[in-house]
């Protein structure tokens, strides 16, 4: 079969090597090893699939459907599989394999196109939080997870050098700055988050309901890992014309929910939204770039 990348992946992957790499040359070639080491039968490539891996549906030698993932480097697939050991299927989709693969994970099939992003809103963001709640546990001994502090403080380095040619975002980038250095300055736990928790992360399953994938695992304090979830739906916020107040709504009712500081939840949803809108505005995704600004401006 032949491994052909979604345009979706393709497209994410060249906003994150806009020189390009050779990840994607080598990948078909990498997941026809992949399988023929593992024994599977390939059905199909998921499309449209995500921005960080090819997803491949699979199926082992005994007939049980399983995932095959492939993802470059520079995502950090293996703290990903780290992570998932960890969990254990607490919450998270289930390793299958525990070796490491080059950036190769074989896992629990789930329902790949039924996520809670399929719910009404209330019900949706309900069982996002109780799935999310599951994985906040202690990290393992002697971790080599990336920590809060140090991934914003990558995020903040990029925020500044590119809002020092953008005069119109200045005000959001400093708010959004000096959130961050004032919750860094006393974390009240540290957690293994999923660090990149939203409503499409949560697939249905078959051993449980909903079951969280793709995480890009990070340590540090529960706020940071929620504060995703609040912009979820973005754009129908922005459309809405009492979007403002539902935003705020919703901080209140997810804070409360998780047994979050509400105004440390608001700080890092600010600080999370703007990094995002600044990323995509660099990146020329000037639409989302508008969204995620006006979102922030909100907060």
């Amino acid at each position: 079969m032949a491994f052909e990348p979604p345009q979706r992946l393709v497209r994410a992957l060249g906003e994150t090597a806009p020189d390009g790499d050779d990840w994607l040359e080598k990948l078909p070639e990498a997941a026809q090893q992949a399988v023929a080491l593992r024994e599977l039968s390939v059905e199909r490539v998921q499309v449209p699939g995500g921005r960080s891996s090819l997803v491949v549906l699979v199926r082992r030698a005994d007939g049980t459907p399983a995932v095959l993932k492939l993802a470059p480097p520079r995502f950090r697939p293996e703290a990903e599989r780290t992570a998932l050991a960890h969990w254990d299927g607490l919450g998270a989709v289930q390793l299958l394999e525990p070796f490491a693969g080059e950036g190769v994970l074989l896992l629990e099939r789930l329902h790949p196109d039924v996520s809670v992003r399929s719910l009404p809103e209330a019900k949706a963001l309900l069982e996002a939080a109780g799935t999310l709640r599951r994985l906040w546990v202690e990290p393992p001994a002697g971790h080599a997870f990336e920590t809060v502090a140090e991934r914003t403080g990558r995020q903040a380095e990029a925020m500044r050098a590119t809002a020092s040619g953008l005069a119109e975002v200045g005000p959001l980038v400093d708010a959004a700055l000096a959130a961050r250095a004032e919750l860094l300055a006393s974390p009240p736990e540290e957690r293994l988050l999923h660090g990149t928790f939203r409503q499409s992360k949560v697939l249905a399953g078959e051993r449980m309901p909903w079951l969280a994938v793709g995480p890009d695992p990070v340590v540090g304090e529960c706020a940071f890992d929620l504060a995703r979830l609040v912009r979820d739906r973005v754009e129908d916020l922005i459309a809405s014309p009492s979007g403002a107040s539902i935003t705020r709504r919703r901080v209140k009712r997810l804070a409360e929910s998780l047994d979050v500081d509400q105004e440390r939840l608001r700080r890092w949803t600010l600080f999370r939204a703007v990094e995002s809108g600044v990323r995509a505005r660099r990146v020329g995704r000037a639409r989302d770039a508008e969204l995620l600004l006006e979102f922030a401006g909100w907060l």
